[in-house]
């Protein structure tokens, strides 16, 4: 199979959400008895009994659970006031307090209005969208443009031509789609469209009195505000299982017919905002089943379909203003209404605003007081307060954005970046931190991609001349591996399978977790072995050329062993070993070959080098990512002197440019490090490094640069760091919060959280 002969995306997302449709046709017939999809269940299912995405476990580990209890908490941690303490709450318009409300499959993202009123304002920072993981979009190839034809470009490996989908040259218009394509779709805005006395349209500033405010503990989005002395509130509330937004709009305007709720589709983009609102002949709106309260829309967007259903209460009416946008209006002096957005047709009768909002707080109350707790309350320190706004407002948004059937993009289901594709280098920040959190099925549910993915990884290890499978990096449904001068040379997301299988397996050591993963494990650690080539005169396996390290910065064609992929190939392998072992089998002798005379770590001057040779690591190159560092804090150090990581960790602190190009994750991954060589005030001072790539909204995503505003891998990053300080990592000191400083300006008080590996 060629490496980009994949399935058609209506085949890739219809095969992935038989099972979601199932589910939700049998909630809206038990609407009293289902609870919240991402909320931790109770039924006693197997944990990582199967990786087909039907089947994650719902209840936390009944075996071997690895939290310990604080020896601070004399009392329950009262969840509920540490939450509500950090509700969102704003009295201005500002892009960086957009809110969102979602499920894990579906997000909705609202301005000062509570809906999508103010698009434009909020486009050049923020954008405001409408996502779910089935929405995707691929505008049609180019003309005379074939996938087929693809052209690949052979790197030497030590004599032998090894293909990469790298170049555009002389392929540009298909390497350009390839990357672009599929790309998620904005789903459709939902806004007020409100005028002034003199019936002009209300702007941005026309606004006053504005107070909004987000209740975490129930999921409920208030806003209220005035316009020309007129109050308006709006009760925004999204459904934890169906994707549907319900509103509740109350003002004297509506009445006056100066207020209306406007209803709006776009053609698809890559662009950030996902939308293109400029190219009304491209796609197609329809009104079908059209009733006194309920009107259905087919949307057809290219090769895209999907439904859109509006329910209202009351005396209102819908109608067309212009190609695709709709305003709902009424006499009254309430507006009730609800959207359903769905990939078909569906009969069913909606649950009301009331259900809606109902069924939201009786899963987010379930969602805060079960998993993991953390209380910074009594601290003196004064970063304390706002790590512990972070680590709320980051459980917040990984819930909506990163706990879906799909591995999460590094913006989730806000705007595109990347055009909306999710890398699996960055799956670890995205999901590992649920396991630490106590929410081991909200990092299960993406799990299913690597079993589905398992074939083309086998495909394109074979057209490379390797064996095994190796695993994509910047990939959208249909698997498809996009073409780039970085991503296909990465090799650092290879053990992430392993990681993952060695959670599920401490989550629930059984045969079945064992089975579930045995043929994932075996086909990555065969990639890995085989990937290594034995250098005669060095003596060793060595990682490298051709390849892109972790920080992407260095030369394809001369980088080699770098320390972050050394350290997570020797875990990897020895990890690999040990299921063999478990499953009763004998050691696999070409993984131990490997292992076993695999590349030290390279160091020079007692610290750690980005890679072998390096020797201006602290000088030159000491701008994106400190991966270095990583091999003992995101890993547990395979291959890792202590001491020299411990004089490493302090050097980069030092010496890098934490202004110039980090990243969010770059933080907490120091952090992880200082805390496991003990140096907690330092785990301190990376986690809350004030480097403008550290800093975090007021509705707490994490900014990155202009056009990535809101970056998730930070978010989950800082989780994971959180949960290790507070209940330690695997050999870690056995005092209480291991990772916080001892001196006493930190009360750390947790509860339910587990180690990390």
């Amino acid at each position: 199979m060629d490496l980009l002969e994949v399935p058609s995306l209506p085949q890739a997302l219809e095969e992935r959400h038989l099972h979601l449709r199932v589910g939700r046709r049998r909630f809206l017939g038990h609407l009293a008895t289902l609870t919240g999809a991402l909320a931790v269940g109770t039924a006693n299912r197997p944990a990582c009994a199967a990786l087909n995405g039907t089947d994650a476990p719902a209840t936390e580990p009944t075996v071997r659970r690895t939290s310990r209890p604080s020896t601070l908490m004399n009392r329950p941690i009262d969840r509920e006031n540490v939450v509500r303490r950090h509700n969102p709450t704003f009295t201005t318009i500002d892009p960086y307090a957009a809110l969102s409300l979602g499920n894990g499959e579906f997000a909705f993202t609202a301005d000062v209005t509570g809906l999508q009123t103010f698009s434009e304002r909020y486009e050049p920072k923020f954008p405001l969208c409408t996502a779910s993981h089935w929405a995707w979009h691929s505008a049609p190839l180019p003309a005379g443009v074939k996938v087929e034809d693809f052209q690949y470009e052979n790197f030497d490996s030590y004599g032998r031509p090894v293909p990469y989908p790298t170049t555009q040259k002389g392929q540009a218009p298909l390497y350009n789609w390839l990357r672009e394509n599929p790309h998620r779709l904005h789903l459709g805005r939902v806004g007020l469209e409100m005028t002034m006395a003199d019936g002009s349209p209300v702007r941005p500033d026309d606004l006053s009195n504005i107070k909004q405010s987000l209740d975490l503990w129930g999921g409920i989005l208030t806003s209220q505000f005035e316009i020309e002395g007129q109050p308006v509130t709006v009760i925004t509330s999204c459904h934890p299982q169906l994707d549907v937004l319900a509103v509740r709009i109350d003002s004297p305007l509506i009445a006056k017919q100066r207020l209306r709720v406007m209803i709006a589709f776009p053609y698809g983009s890559s662009r950030i905002s996902m939308a293109d609102w400029a190219q009304p002949e491209k796609h197609q709106t329809l009104l079908k089943n059209t009733s006194k309260n309920q009107v259905d829309f087919e949307r057809q967007v290219d090769a895209t379909q999907y439904a859109v259903r509006l329910s209202w209460a009351g005396q209102a009416s819908l109608l067309q203003s212009k190609p695709h946008e709709f305003t709902l209006s009424s006499k009254g002096k309430r507006i009730e209404f609800r959207v359903l957005y769905s990939s078909q047709q569906s009969n069913e009768a909606l649950p009301s605003v009331a259900q809606t909002e109902k069924a939201s707080r009786e899963h987010w109350k379930q969602f805060w007081s079960q998993g993991g707790a953390i209380d910074f309350a009594g601290s003196t320190a004064p970063e304390a307060h706002e790590l512990e706004r972070r680590v709320i407002l980051s459980q917040y948004q990984t819930a909506l954005h990163c706990a879906g059937s799909l591995p999460s993009q590094e913006t989730g289901l806000l705007f595109n970046s990347w055009y909306g594709k999710f890398h699996l280098e960055m799956h670890w920040w995205h999901s590992v931190h649920f396991t630490l959190w106590g929410r081991f099925p909200m990092f299960y549910k993406s799990m299913a991609i690597y079993q589905r993915l398992l074939p083309q990884a086998r495909a394109t290890a074979k057209q490379q001349g390797y064996k095994g499978a190796r695993w994509p990096k910047m990939i959208g449904p249909d698997g498809r591996d996009s073409p780039s001068p970085v991503g296909p040379l990465l090799i650092w997301q290879q053990p992430h399978p392993i990681y993952y299988a060695e959670l599920c397996y401490r989550h629930d050591p059984s045969p079945k977790t064992l089975e579930a993963w045995r043929e994932i494990i075996f086909a990555t650690a065969d990639f890995m072995a085989s990937y290594a080539v034995f250098d005669t005169a060095k003596g060793h396996y060595v990682l490298g050329p051709p390849l892109k390290t972790v920080s992407e910065n260095t030369p394809t064609n001369t980088a080699i062993n770098p320390t972050f992929e050394l350290a997570y190939w020797r875990f990897g392998l020895r990890t690999a070993q040990e299921w063999r072992q478990r499953l009763g089998l004998p050691r696999e002798p070409e993984w131990d070959k490997v292992l076993n005379q695999l590349a030290p770590l390279p160091q020079q001057d007692g610290v750690y080098l980005l890679q072998e040779g390096m020797t201006d690591t602290y000088t030159k190159w000491n701008w994106e990512h400190p991966a270095l560092v990583g091999a003992y804090g995101v890993q547990p150090g395979d291959g890792v002197d202590p001491e020299v990581m411990r004089r490493t960790v302090r050097k980069v602190m030092d010496s890098w440019q934490w202004d110039k190009t980090t990243w969010g994750w770059d933080y907490p991954m120091t952090a992880m490090a200082a805390a496991r060589t003990g140096q907690p005030k330092l785990a301190v001072q990376a986690l809350l490094n004030p480097a403008p790539r550290n800093h975090y909204h007021p509705n707490g995503h994490n900014y990155q640069r202009d056009d990535l505003t809101a970056y998730l891998p930070g978010n989950g990053g800082l989780l994971a760091t959180v949960a290790m300080m507070a209940v330690g990592w695997s050999g870690a000191p056995t005092h209480h919060a291991p990772g916080f400083p001892t001196d006493g300006t930190w009360k750390v008080r947790w509860e339910g959280l587990s180690q990390l590996l």
